[in-house]
C-alpha cells in the first residue's frame, strides 16, 4: 500500500516551497555567476587584448628583422662573388710573375750578349 502522508497538502506545500527556494537559490547563483563573468570580461578582456597587441607588434618586428637579415645576407653573398674573380686574378698574376722572372733572366743574358758585341766593335 502507498503511504498517504507523503501526499498530504502540507507536505506538498513544504516540497513546493523547497522547490521555489531552490529555484531562487539557483537564480541568485546565476546572477552572481553572470556578474563575475561580466567583471572578468570587462577587466580581463582589455588586458588580454593589450597582450595580444604586444605579441602582434613583436611578431611584426621579428619579421622586419628577418627581412633585414636576409637583405644583409644577400648583400654579403653578392659582395663575396668577387672572391672567385680575385682568385683567378691571383692565378694570372702568379703566371705573370713567372714570365717576368724569365724575362728578367733573358734580359740579363741579352744584356751580356749586347755588352760583349759592343766591346768587339
Amino acid at each position: 500500500m502507498i503511504n498517504d502522508e507523503y501526499f498530504t497538502p502540507s507536505v506538498k506545500f513544504h516540497h513546493s516551497s523547497i522547490i521555489i527556494y531552490n529555484s531562487s537559490l539557483i537564480m541568485n547563483a546565476l546572477y552572481v555567476l553572470w556578474i563575475i563573468l561580466l567583471v572578468v570580461t570587462v577587466l580581463v578582456l582589455p588586458f588580454i587584448v593589450s597582450l595580444l597587441n604586444r605579441v602582434l607588434k613583436s611578431a611584426r618586428n621579428i619579421e622586419r628583422y628577418f627581412r633585414e637579415m636576409r637583405d644583409a645576407g644577400v648583400g654579403i653573398a653578392n659582395n663575396t662573388e668577387h672572391i672567385k674573380a680575385l682568385n683567378s686574378t691571383i692565378e694570372v698574376a702568379s703566371g705573370i710573375l713567372n714570365v717576368a722572372g724569365d724575362i728578367n733572366e733573358h734580359s740579363a743574358a741579352l744584356g751580356g750578349a749586347l755588352k760583349s758585341r759592343a766591346e768587339k766593335n
